[in-house]
């Protein structure tokens, strides 16, 4: 297994449940940029470093919505981005926002719509505190589920999945990154893992079937398996819309212990990475070098 990428200090975490997403872009793009700034104003613990946006946030959550509200971004990984010649609005906002604020930023995710493929995708972005788009996420694993009596929702129906894991490195450490319904595959977090990552971050949006059932237990079980930080951030809920977010955006640590989280409101929590913590949980139960890989596969292989 690969050995943490080098980090300086812990990285200080803001997670904006979001609420108040609208039919009105504009105003929902305007009031994510305030709560980027309020967050950015820190807490009594001090001012974030990594600031983490929701889901969709940029448009109400739903496939009849997606191709609406979906962006041209026209990023190619590894390649400089022109954020003044971007086409897409959100991505001009989250670039501006993280420079001013002056942390990075993962810009939750967005409708993307790539006009050389004409293909969609759910779509999350990531900023260094000059601004500049260093990554993006195209959500791998669609939320195609069909409880009977309960929930039906098919992305599939509008979106494609992508088609690449994503890490970024920071002067704090590498993360890797996921959309909500990524998290129920734990191939993702575990790759990360093993490639240095201190955190797995994951915009998400879990409803009130799968919500009180799963959100918490996945974030904690990534958490555990692998030894490493677990973030999930979440919309508030608004029973109003047309999908009701379960909310409570939470932050555990690499033993699997929720160190901080909220209930269904708009609010920001703040915490800490630390990747010591990490190396504690690793050289307490030692599962890292533990592994049976003349048994089963390393998938990070």
């Amino acid at each position: 297994m690969s050995s943490l990428a080098p980090a300086s200090r812990a990285v200080r975490v803001a997670l904006v449940q979001l609420g108040n997403v609208t039919a009105d872009k504009s105003y929902n793009l305007q009031h994510a940029r305030d709560m980027v700034l309020k967050a950015a104003s820190g807490s009594a613990a001090g001012k974030p470093d990594l600031i983490v946006l929701p889901e969709c946030f940029n448009s109400p959550y739903g496939v009849s919505y997606f191709p609406t509200y979906a962006e041209d971004i026209g990023y190619t990984p590894g390649e400089p981005y022109d954020v003044e010649k971007s086409e897409s609005q959100s991505i001009k906002m989250l670039s501006s926002v993280a420079k001013e604020a002056g942390t990075w930023l993962i810009g939750g995710s967005v409708p993307e719509h790539d006009v050389a493929t004409k293909k969609y995708y759910n779509t999350a972005t990531v900023y260094s505190p000059n601004g500049e788009l260093v990554a993006y996420h195209r959500k791998l694993h669609l939320f195609d589920i069909d409880i009977p009596g309960k929930i039906r929702f098919k992305e599939s129906e509008v979106l494609t999945g992508g088609n690449a894991l994503t890490h970024f490195d920071t002067e704090f450490g590498r993360f890797g990154l996921g959309i909500c319904y990524d998290i129920r595959f734990p191939e993702m977090a575990m790759i990360a893992a093993r490639n240095g990552c201190i955190a797995m971050i994951y915009p998400g949006a879990f409803n009130m079937t799968t919500g009180p059932l799963h959100w918490e237990l996945l974030a904690r079980a990534r958490a555990t398996d692998n030894q490493i930080y677990v973030a999930v951030c979440s919309p508030a809920r608004d029973l109003t819309a047309t999908y009701h977010a379960w909310g409570h955006s939470s932050l555990v640590d690499p033993m699997g212990l929720v160190i901080s989280t909220t209930e269904v409101r708009e609010d920001i929590i703040y915490g800490e990475i630390d990747p010591k913590k990490v190396e504690e949980a690793r050289s307490a139960i030692p599962v890292t070098v533990q592994r049976r890989f003349d048994v089963y596969k390393n998938v990070a292989e």
